[in-house]
């Protein structure tokens, strides 16, 4: 593999890194549907805001979200949007992975 090619896996890597927590998941979940501000986010996730701003800003940093300031409010949004669509591409792999389950367990 050539420096180019492990260089892009690295950066993806990065942003899969910045998706892989529950919380991250669902902030991006609840961000599908448009712009929230942070105490909107914090709320319907049920997560302190201590909390939540370290996720955010990890989020952030990797390219994932993009901010803005609105008076005293943060607002959130996805900065690429297929990203609920990869979402939705790891839900039907976990469909998947429950019939092949189910079907073992009918095999009994």
């Amino acid at each position: 593999m050539d420096k180019n090619a492990k260089r892009l896996y690295e950066l993806k890597a990065q942003v899969l890194q910045a998706l892989a927590h529950p919380i991250r998941l669902a902030v991006v979940d609840f961000l599908a549907d448009g712009e929230q501000c942070v105490c909107d986010i914090a709320a319907h996730i049920g997560c302190g805001r201590p909390n939540l701003s370290r996720h955010l800003a990890l989020m952030l940093q990797a390219g994932v979200l993009d901010c803005r300031k609105d008076g005293l409010r943060m607002l959130y949004r996805l900065k690429t949007p297929c990203v609920s669509g990869f979402l939705s591409c790891v839900s039907g792999v976990l469909r998947g992975r429950a019939k092949e389950h189910a079907a073992v367990l009918e095999a009994l």
